[in-house]
This record gives C-alpha cells, structure tokens and sequence, in this order.
C-alpha cells in the first residue's frame, strides 16, 4: 500500500486539487503585506475584547440554545433519494472515470470529485447541512453487505482516520489526480475497497465513526451548519454555535484530527506560494528529492499546528489556575478551530468552483461528450476581498465559541477570560498564516 501510494505521487505533473483546471485564482495584494496581516490579527484580537465584555451566562446561553425544529415529513423520501444520488454519483465517477474523455477540462469524474464533491458539497455541507451523511455511497454499500462485527479497538480511537487525512490530502497535492480521470477512478476504488473491507471487518458504524477522514470531514463540517439533527429531528440554529456542544471532540485523537482538518487545509494553498517555490528550490538543488519535501512539510507543518496548540492548553491551565486535566482543555477548546477551518476552506474554494460550475454543468449534461470550448466564469477584481472577509469571519466565530466553552467551564468570569488568552494567541497566529497564504498569489506547484 505504501509503495503504491508513492509510485501514484511520483508519477506525472501534480496539479493541487485541480487548481490546474481552473489556472490559479490568487492575485497579489496592493497594500503592503505586513499592514494586511496586522489588520486581520488586530481584527480578532479586538473580537476577543468585545466578546469579554459579554459575561451573562444566561445570554450566552441562550444565543447557543437558540433553534426551532424543522419538518422531517418527507425525510425517508429524501434519504433514498440522496442514496441514489450518492450510488449514481460514484457510478459516474467509475464510468466516465475510465471511459470518458481523457481531457481534465470535459471530464465529469474530474470535475464531479474535485469541483462538485470537494468544493461545492463540502461548502454546502458548512453552509446549510450535513447531507454527506446521507449521499455518502461508502456508507450506503457497506450496510448492504454483511460484517464480522469485530471490536473495533478503542485504544487505536480516530488515529487512523488523522492519518487518513494527512495521506489523501498528500496524495491530493502531489499526484496528477486532477489530469488524469484514469488515475482518479483508480484512486477511488482503491478508496472503495479499503472502506468496505474496514466496513466488512469493523462493522459500518464503528468505521464510519471512528477510521474514516472523509465521514469525519463532513461531520465536523456539518456541526457549524445552520441546520442540524437534534434529539427531535432536524433543526435550525446559529451557523457556529453547535461547535459549543460539550464532548463534541473527546479524546486526544479527536483533537488532533480537528488540527489536521485545519492545517491540512492551509497546506493545500501553501504549497502554491511563491515563498514555498523560493525556499525549495535551494534545497532541490543541493539534490533533495523533490517529492520527499511535501511529505517532510505535511508532517511537520501538522506537528508544528498540533505542537502550538498543546503549548496553549498548558499556558491556559496555568493562567485560569484550574484543577481541570489538560486534556479536558484540550478537548473543550478544540471545535472553535473547526470554525476557522471552515472560513479558509471557503476562502480557498469558492472562486475554484464558481469559475468551473459552468464546465461541470456542461459535464452532467453530456458526460461523454468533449467540447472544444470549455465555459467557465470570470470572476470580478474585488472577488478576493469575499475570500479575505471569510477568514476573518471564521475566526470571529471561533473566538465566540470558544468564549462560550470558557464560561462553560469554569465558574469564575475572571477565570474564563484567563483561560483564553493563549487560545486568542494561537488563533491570531492561525489567522495571520491563512491571510497569508490567502493574499500571495498563487503558482505551480513547483519541481513536480
């Protein structure tokens, strides 16, 4: 398994999650750079301020609360529907994978999986609900077929599922994935088998909840949205505020995997900086392996993020002067950075898929078909400002909701703010990185 993965990331030009299709959606600022990365931490650092003032328990209590149920009468109708959807979808991504046209710009799998699945449904998922919960065609084949119902290890928790991520989002960045509809098809059949053969052994819930990254992306994707399922069905609540819920992360593992979600997602626009190019190409040419840096700068990128983060835990129990462990920190204050992970997320793929739902919607309609012109959008010069505010939006719920865990936790208002001085810190150096990498234009992936 491993020297396939890396023949796969060897093999052909790297196009960074189909950024190739849609040529780069990144300008240079005209303001001086470190004025913009100041402003942004400035931003949340004042948010933080603002928030403080508000130490009604109750208020904050009632704003998290907030929600009314929603209709669940055709909800068996739309959950076979969005099974045949999900079945169909991958059918496709199989079918046109292996036997569509060989163009990356006409191909319905290429821009089904990376334009419509990745980056459309992903922003759905954030932006109005969880529907992958429902679409996903791992998860409806394997509860076709039968299971050996083995324990699945408790000690191992979601462990493989933070290494899961990391691997695919590598595999992403480095391999032709986004050219090359037979290698994608192939990928995802790979993805296939692994999955059923987990399902098959584990059983479908104990995989689905525990080992696979993709499930997990969406689930935790799905709790900053505004609609939701509570102990009544299906609820309408403030975009963010369910990232509040006590025990939504539990355990170490899950805390890591809440870090990859967000650095994984900082190194998919990393990677396409000029100052990534610039300070590879020394290191290239001294003769080190091209493809051996991005696994070393996906690694140590996730310690370092993962490393910050524990700093911060630690300085935060020392300055709320709690008897609370570490890892009850830890756990409580990590579903706020799922809120930053979902600003640059949207910040990164918006403008990726609006330029390409032209091409997908031509793709849909002729799947076999291979067009000599390709429509796509041009978006307007001040498009950059929406993908800059929705950083600074993430993070603002993220400094809220952690707000609202502070106050949750402790019993002192003196003790809540205290707590939270290190977490404000890191998610001002979380900003700052997303703002700029957000603000450098992007370029080719560079040696690959």
């Amino acid at each position: 398994m491993v020297c396939g993965l890396g023949w796969l990331a060897a093999m052909g030009t790297a196009s960074a999650h189909g950024g190739s299709l849609a040529g780069g959606g990144r300008e240079s600022l005209t303001i001086p750079t470190w004025l913009f990365l100041s402003t942004g931490g400035a931003a949340v650092g004042a948010s933080f301020l603002l928030a403080s003032f508000v130490t009604d328990r109750t208020f904050v209590e009632r704003i998290h609360n907030w929600g009314r149920p929603l209709s669940g009468g055709f909800e068996g109708v739309l959950r076979l529907a969005g099974q045949l959807v999900g079945l169909g979808g991958l059918a496709a991504v199989f079918v046109v994978g292996f036997l569509g046209p060989t163009n990356a710009r006409t191909n319905l799998a290429i821009l089904l999986v990376w334009v419509g699945w990745w980056a459309g449904l992903a922003m759905t998922t954030y932006l109005v609900g969880n529907s992958w919960a429902t679409l996903n065609p791992f998860k409806t084949l394997a509860r076709l077929l039968p299971t050996l119902d083995r324990s699945y290890p408790a000690r191992v928790g979601s462990w493989p599922a933070v290494g899961g991520l990391l691997v695919l989002v590598w595999v992403e960045v480095v391999s032709p994935l986004a050219d090359q509809p037979r290698l994608l098809a192939s990928v995802v059949a790979g993805y296939t088998v692994v999955t059923l053969v987990g399902a098959l052994v584990f059983g479908p819930d104990d995989w689905f909840a525990h080992a696979d990254p993709v499930e997990r992306v969406f689930r935790y994707y799905g709790r900053f949205a505004p609609i939701g399922r509570g102990e009544d069905g299906l609820r309408l609540r403030l975009p963010g505020m369910d990232l509040s819920t006590p025990r939504l992360v539990d355990g170490p593992d899950e805390v890591a995997f809440v870090v990859a979600l967000l650095w994984v997602t900082t190194y998919d626009g990393l990677v396409t900086t000029p100052a990534w190019r610039d300070l590879t190409t020394p290191l290239v040419d001294a003769g080190v392996p091209p493809h051996l840096l991005y696994p070393v700068a996906l690694a140590v990128g996730f310690a370092g993020f993962l490393g910050v983060y524990r700093l911060a835990v630690r300085l935060s129990r020392d300055m709320s002067e709690t008897y609370l462990a570490p890892t009850v920190l830890a756990q409580r204050f990590a579903p706020p950075l799922v809120a930053i992970a979902v600003g640059y997320h949207f910040a990164h793929y918006l403008g990726y898929f609006l330029v390409l739902a032209p091409s997908l919607a031509v793709a849909l309609t002729s799947p076999f078909a291979d067009p000599a012109v390709v429509p796509t959008i041009d978006l307007p010069a001040w498009f950059g400002a929406v993908a800059l505010a929705s950083v600074i939006i993430g993070h603002l719920v993220a400094i809220w909701v952690a707000h609202a865990a502070a106050y949750d936790l402790f019993p002192a208002r003196l003790q809540a703010i205290r707590s939270q001085y290190p977490f404000i810190a890191v998610m001002v150096f979380y900003t700052m990185t997303s703002l700029w990498v957000v603000s450098q234009p992007e370029v080719a992936l560079p040696h690959l």
